[in-house]
């Protein structure tokens, strides 16, 4: 059976959760015997043919058009481009530009579709782009077969609205089993004390407020931020908060680098507010961190009781004057360990994956004259 992974960009994963999610998932199917490619843009570091068993399929992303214009460009060619190779399932990880195209689909594949996180409340887009991407939502559960939501909160929203009840298939993270603490002297930080923020550079992930709070704190520590870009928002943060105590680094994408990063940290600042399950904050408490996280449903939901809140930098500055210490707070960690062990498990994302989907395209749809057909028993 042939599955075809569109949508990201790219792996092995330089950017975010769906390229994760497509780095682990690939390999894992294509060891259970399934033949599986990932479409990556033209201008994505690797540039084999294959990763870890995963055919590469490069296509031009379209950077020439703008940022916007070109992913609607690259989607377009991906999709294109599946139409001839007609895979029996196209895994689709996201909808924001790639389900206008949803009519191009090839008839013979069985198309399941990750919803991600409500991206019309990311701060940003405009009025017109939101109004887009509810189009964009609807056309994406209209259009798919099986819908996957990575978050219990986001499931509901989706059948609630539309009533289509999609599956719960989170996110995954495997515990940090081999701390080295000479990777954070490497960059300058004692072990233990300093605190960390890895993140992309985005409004919503409340970065600013992260750092007011800790400034207003005085703290005789640093407070490091991973996932600095290139971008106007990136430049004028670390323009106005760049010092020996706020420090800028730029995307570390080598796992064990980071996983000792965040091992080795005393507090772990997570500020997402959009979106499902995001693994960042799995991978945060793989590492055993002890996390202040933004006050929003989707944290809550992953976290529970094993972590503290914030929802301004006020807070930001109170928690950190209670002198929390890692070391103070191993049922947080061991708690947040076992969840992860029991629910964001690779394997069973996997066997959830096989069962509910691939086994029931199998079992529910016959394949007449090119087409699936839904066979209702």
């Amino acid at each position: 059976m042939k599955i075809a992974i569109i949508g990201t960009r790219g792996i092995p994963n330089r950017y975010g959760g769906f390229e994760q999610f497509a780095s682990r998932i690939g390999p894992m199917l294509v060891k259970r015997g399934y033949q599986v490619l990932v479409y990556n843009p033209s201008s994505h570091e690797w540039k084999r043919d294959d990763w870890q068993g995963v055919e590469i399929v490069r296509k031009y992303d379209g950077h020439k058009f703008g940022q916007t214009m070109g992913q609607f460009i690259y989607d377009l060619l991906c999709i294109l481009d599946a139409r001839k190779r007609k895979p029996d399932i196209i895994l689709q990880l996201g909808y924001t530009s790639s389900s206008i195209w949803s009519f191009l689909f090839p008839r013979c594949s069985y198309v399941v579709t990750n919803v991600d996180g409500l991206e019309w409340k990311r701060n940003k887009y405009n009025r017109f782009s939101r109004m887009f991407l509810r189009f964009a939502e609807k056309l994406a559960v209209n259009k798919s077969h099986i819908l996957i939501a990575d978050s219990i909160r986001i499931k509901n929203y989706i059948k609630d609205k539309f009533g289509k009840e999609p599956l719960y298939i989170p996110y995954g993270a495997t515990l940090f089993k081999y701390p080295d603490p000479t990777i954070p002297i490497n960059y300058g930080l004692t072990p233990g004390d300093y605190d960390l923020m890895i993140s992309r550079f985005v409004p919503e992930n409340h970065i600013e407020v992260i750092i007011k709070g800790f400034i207003d704190a005085r703290l005789n520590r640093k407070l490091v931020i991973v996932g600095m870009d290139g971008g106007n928002y990136s430049k004028r943060l670390y323009k106005k908060y760049h010092s020996p105590v706020i420090i800028f680094k730029e995307g570390i994408y080598d796992l064990k680098t980071l996983n000792n990063l965040r091992y080795y940290s005393n507090l772990y600042f997570h500020g997402h507010s959009v979106g499902g399950t995001n693994p960042s904050l799995l991978e945060a408490m793989a590492c055993r961190c002890l996390i202040i996280a933004h006050n929003n449903i989707y944290n809550k939901e992953v976290l529970d009781g094993n972590a503290y809140y914030f929802d301004n930098e006020s807070d930001i500055s109170f928690l950190l004057n209670l002198k929390l210490i890692k070391k103070d707070h191993f049922p947080f960690l061991d708690r947040n360990s076992r969840k992860l062990k029991e629910v964001y498990n690779w394997d069973i994302i996997i066997n959830q994956l096989e069962d509910n989907i691939i086994r029931t395209k199998k079992s529910s749809f016959v394949y007449q004259q090119g087409i699936y057909h839904e066979h209702r028993l």
